[in-house]
Parts: structure tokens; sequence; C-alpha cells
């Protein structure tokens, strides 16, 4: 790779010049974001039913107590097996989001107009823990601009990201947000589609501070380059190889420690409210968070010296030195 080279000196002079762009872009983010938050609303009057883990629900059943509820569009049809690759990388950022966003007054879920098995088919495959409900046999994929007829695809007459033209599929992502004031009543404050929830991807945003950036040199120039779905198995054996690319997670790994050496202590722990298929407690384990079913702590440093009983040797070593053993 081919790169101007400097001393430090001629290094400083441009830094000092590209930050004073960034500072104009993140005033300029910041002033775009109150023009966001002081666009008018539009009152929600049409009654949406959706299907999930909780049964039949409306959409102000969704925001599950808070005043706020951010609506992901996922792609993710009837009949299809996997969802969008790209709606399925956006949705692995939010995973470690979700308890922030519930301790926020923001609730988060997932709409597809897949139906309700298939979307729980899947997500099982991937292991996520946010909500995720079908529009299946409701308006609401359409009304919002994210799901279109044949017949609009057909005659290239659909409208999505408030441009009317062709669009390559009937289903296509977006993100929506919602409120919900304190008699009940629903409101559609924003809507973005095609790159404006790109901000929202912690791993681009990590890819931009790097020489090399994004990376996307082809065929499509794009993240389905180099990000795909795969197996848990066929995830472990391309790890080792710089040249497999980026694998969705098929389940969190775990850390497997014999109950019999989990210390007594205090804990982190957070209600998994976004987690109501299982109703399972939730807590931070070395930076995850895990669903338990005991009360656990962060092995201390003494803890791990400490002789290995017999037959748990092998796991308590792994587990010290952050290894998976299962």
């Amino acid at each position: 790779m081919e790169h101007p080279v400097v001393a430090r000196e001629e290094w400083l002079v441009a830094r000092k010049a590209l930050l004073a762009k960034e500072k104009a872009y993140t005033r300029l983010r910041d002033r775009l974001s109150a023009e966001r938050r002081a666009l008018p609303w539009v009152r929600i009057d049409k009654t949406y039913v959706f299907e999930g883990p909780d049964g039949r629900e409306t959409l102000a059943d969704l925001f599950a107590g808070r005043s706020q509820l951010i609506v992901k569009h996922f792609m993710l049809a009837p009949g299809q097996k996997e969802g969008c690759v790209g709606c399925s990388f956006e949705v692995d950022h939010v995973e470690g989001a979700l308890v922030h966003l519930d301790h926020h007054d923001v609730s988060y879920v997932a709409v597809a107009r897949a139906p309700f098995a298939e979307i729980a088919a899947f997500k099982r495959r991937m292991g996520w823990c946010f909500k995720w409900v079908s529009s299946f046999d409701s308006d609401f994929n359409y009304d919002f601009g994210v799901s279109f007829s044949r017949e609009q695809v057909a005659s290239g007459a659909a409208c999505y990201n408030y441009r009317e033209g062709a669009v390559p599929l009937e289903d296509l992502s977006g993100l929506s947000a919602f409120y919900k004031g304190d008699d009940g009543v629903v409101f559609h404050t924003y809507s973005t589609y095609g790159r404006g929830a790109e901000e929202t991807l912690g791993a681009y945003m990590f890819l931009d501070l790097t020489a090399k950036g994004r990376n996307e040199t082809g065929p499509n120039h794009n993240l389905t380059d180099w990000v795909r779905h795969t197996t848990a198995t066929a995830r472990a054996d391309m790890s080792a190889r710089s040249d497999a690319g980026s694998t969705l997670r098929m389940k969190r790994p775990r850390v497997a420690i014999p109950p019999e050496t989990i210390p007594r202590g205090p804990r982190h722990e957070v209600e998994n409210s976004h987690h109501a298929e299982r109703r399972m407690p939730m807590a931070y384990v070395d930076g995850f968070v895990v669903p338990v079913r005991r009360r656990i702590s962060r092995p201390t440093a003494a803890w791990r010296r400490r002789p290995a009983r017999s037959g748990a040797s092998t796991a308590r070593s792994n587990s010290a030195n952050g290894s998976p053993t299962t």
C-alpha cells in the first residue's frame, strides 16, 4: 500500500487542518440532530397489529412502558430463509446498546413482513436478543415506505426514501422513530432510509479511522463484499483466516465454568425487558450481557489462581484466559 510519508511536524500541520473540518462537521451534525428533533409530528390514528413473542400487540404496546420507540424495518419477506445481510449487520450492532436504550426511555423493536414463525427461526439461528415482531397481514410496512406491491416494483412507480422511482425488491430497509404521550396517543416523529442509518454501524465508524477505510473494493463495492451469513461452526473455522471476510455470528460464545467453582459476590444485573421470550435475568460478565440462572460475579485474580479441581482444570483454565470452551 503506497502512501505519502512525511516528518511528524508536517503531519501535525495536515492533522490540525483536518481537525478544523472534523469540528465543523461535529457542529453541523449537532445542528442537524436539533433540526431532526424539531420536525413536526404525525399522529397515528390507524391501528397496527403485530405478532411476536408476546402474542398479538399494537404499535402502542411495542413501547413496553417507555415513551419512545425505534423501529428497525428489517428486510425479511414471507418465505425467505434468512434476512438481508445489511440489516443483519446493522442489528448486530444493536445488542450492546439495548440495555442503555431501555434505561434511557427508548424501546427498540425490529419489524419484518415475514410471518412470526419464520422470523423466530432466523432470530434463533442468529442468537439475537432484541424484540422482533411480524407485520404480516398489516399495512404497516407499506404505510411507512419499506414494502411495495409487485405492480409498483414492475412499473418502477414505488416511493422509497421520499422519492418516486424504481426499487429492486418488494422490501427495503429503514428506521422509524415514534413517541407516545401520557394519554397513550402515538406519533410518528422521524424515518430514514438507505444510508440514513449508517452512523448506527459502529464497525463502519471504526473502519473510517483506519488507513484502508471500509476497503469495499468489489465486486459490489458495499458490505456484501465482506459480510455474509454463515453457521457457528463455519465462523469458528474462518476466524483464523484473514481472507475469510466478516461473518455474522450465529451464537454468542459462552465460557464454560463449572457451577461449583462460581464464587458468590455482588453483580451488575439488568432487567431483561427485551428478552421476553426467555424471561431470564441478565448480568454483565467480562463485558458481556448474558442470561444467567443464578448469582454470579466476575472471577477475581485470586480465585483464578486457585488450584483447579479435578475434572474442571480445562474449563477453568480456558475461562480465566477468556477462551470459550464450548
